[in-house]
């Protein structure tokens, strides 16, 4: 499941994960981004990943989709933030993948410094 999250930042598309991704959770999550791109050109994403105990293939398809088509273009960076070590290693590979995006991971426990990472891509004045 994805639940949004506002962290306070216009152009940030906040969540948290937990237990079995869906199509439909990628869908709403794509959806706002789109949105949030069309509005500020620039977006960032802000993950918590507390637990993961799966992801549909037809989730992941419609994730890469996305991000092949207009999505690596507008996202400017990401924090991700998890305890598991095994995801924390994807998140340093996708860093050396996708070289136009700063992608770091977090401890659980460093939101506030993930939120400070996020706001120097921030918009300049309010929207």
């Amino acid at each position: 499941m994805i639940k949004a999250i506002d962290i306070g930042i216009p152009n940030a598309l906040g969540f948290s994960i937990s237990g079995e991704i869906t199509e439909s959770d990628v869908s709403e999550a794509l959806i706002k981004a789109k949105s949030l791109g069309e509005h500020f050109g620039n977006i960032t994403i802000y993950e918590e990943v507390e637990s993961f105990q799966g992801l549909e293939i037809s989730a992941l398809t419609k994730k890469f989709k996305y991000l092949l088509d207009v999505g690596v273009s507008n996202i400017s960076a990401a924090a991700i933030l998890t305890d598991k070590k095994w995801l924390q290693k994807i998140v340093r590979l996708e860093d050396k993948i996708f070289r136009n995006i700063d992608i770091r991971c977090f401890s659980l426990e460093q939101r506030e410094e993930a939120i400070h990472f996020l706001e120097q891509y921030a918009p300049n004045g309010s929207d």
